[in-house]
């Protein structure tokens, strides 16, 4: 019987734009303040709310908040940083471009977190510091890593950027560390198209930060357009580009607003395809661990080819035959051409990471879908393991 395809394609991760988000951006064009303004003071107050921590700094991507997290961590050329394979590029990126080296140290099967006795394997003398990721917004052991990181006296950068809502323990994720990054990407559980933030435990990193992320320049150069008249500066470093405009956190303002109300839609989406796939020869992600909470930023099987009679590349193509659109994340950091090059990584050096990589796929749990959209779903995922 042939595959009867979704009228319209359904687009992954698309985020759920609401008329405040809409009428926000337009006010910001009309007063003509589209750069770095109050609305990125607005969006800091309220996100510094929401994590209860007094220090934070908005940027253009998590990308930037890791760089510029890695050069407040006093991370440089000859230091190495130990990370997970299962993550995106960027992670390991900046690493690169504070001049240190990335060290990966495999996943747990389960979770599909960094394992914290494969971090304590990967310590040398010129380990600085540790990078966790809470993959797919599910929280690392941080109990563990805490601990690690306290024994060798390491720096902690949490990279949170699908851990919005993430909880461990009873605290948030992003509190654990000397610094964590966020991520307000198109795709991401609160957006603002692109962005990111830094949150820090110490006032003189997020005020370093904030002068790295803006050329630069002396802090005063944040205020300089502001209603107090200009203001002068002056460069004391050579920084980066990385401000967040006001056009962004027009709409991350709102966004974070929600940002409650969307979880638990995610959880309830989450719920039904666990519900409805129990059956089915893929392997689901493991379940909520006891005194955490799940961003459910992704919902991610595991295509084992031996069991569901098709690879999972071939489960990609039949989704998208049916008009559904699905992720991978990710391919394993050493499965790309560029690390093996630089670094002589080899996939079979980490074979956890290596096999989730190899049968990952994502579905969509966007708070946008409807319930049509989830049954759709549902069903492609089903006639696809029978076609």
């Amino acid at each position: 019987m042939p595959i009867r395809p979704k009228s319209e394609f359904l687009v992954f991760g698309q985020p759920e734009i609401q008329q405040e988000e809409i009428d926000e951006v337009i006010d910001s064009m009309h007063k003509g303040w589209l750069g770095t303004g109050p609305k990125v003071a607005k969006f800091e107050q309220d996100f510094a709310a929401y994590k209860n921590m007094p220090y934070v700094a908005a940027l253009n991507s998590c990308t930037a908040a890791l760089h510029l997290s890695l050069l407040a961590a006093g991370i440089g050329p000859g230091d190495e940083v130990i990370t997970t394979p299962m993550t995106f590029c960027a992670t390991v990126n900046a690493i690169i471009h504070a001049g240190a080296t990335p060290v990966l140290a495999d996943i747990d099967i389960d979770s599909l977190n960094i394992a914290p006795d494969k971090i304590r394997e990967k310590i040398t003398s010129k380990t600085r510091a540790i990078l966790p990721v809470h993959f797919a917004g599910r929280p690392c052991d941080m109990d563990a890593i805490v601990r690690i990181a306290n024994e060798y006296q390491l720096k902690l950068i949490e990279d949170c950027a699908h851990a919005i809502e993430t909880e461990y323990h009873g605290e948030k994720a992003g509190t654990f560390g000397d610094f964590s990054c966020f991520s307000f990407y198109a795709t991401k559980n609160v957006s603002s198209g692109e962005g990111g933030m830094v949150l820090a435990k110490r006032e003189e990193d997020i005020a370093r930060i904030k002068i790295l992320g803006l050329h630069g320049m002396s802090k005063d150069a944040w205020k300089r357009f502001g209603d107090d008249g200009y203001k002068h500066y002056q460069v004391v470093e050579c920084g980066f580009k990385y401000n967040m405009m006001d056009l962004q956190a027009a709409m991350g303002m709102h966004q974070l607003a929600r940002v409650e109300k969307n979880w638990l839609r995610r959880q309830q989406i989450w719920s039904h395809y666990q519900q409805a796939f129990a059956d089915l020869p893929i392997d689901l992600p493991a379940e909520v661990e006891a005194e955490t909470r799940h961003a459910y930023h992704l919902y991610t099987v595991l295509i084992d080819e031996s069991r569901a009679g098709l690879s999972r590349d071939q489960f990609l193509d039949a989704m998208t035959v049916q008009n559904i659109g699905v992720g991978v994340h990710y391919l394993s950091l050493p499965e790309h051409p560029y690390y093996q090059k630089r670094f002589g990584w080899k996939p079979e050096d980490y074979p956890n990471a290596h096999l989730v990589g190899q049968q990952t796929l994502s579905l969509p749990i966007s708070p946008k879908l409807s319930d049509t959209d989830i049954a759709d779903v549902i069903q492609a995922v089903k006639n696809s393991i029978r076609y």
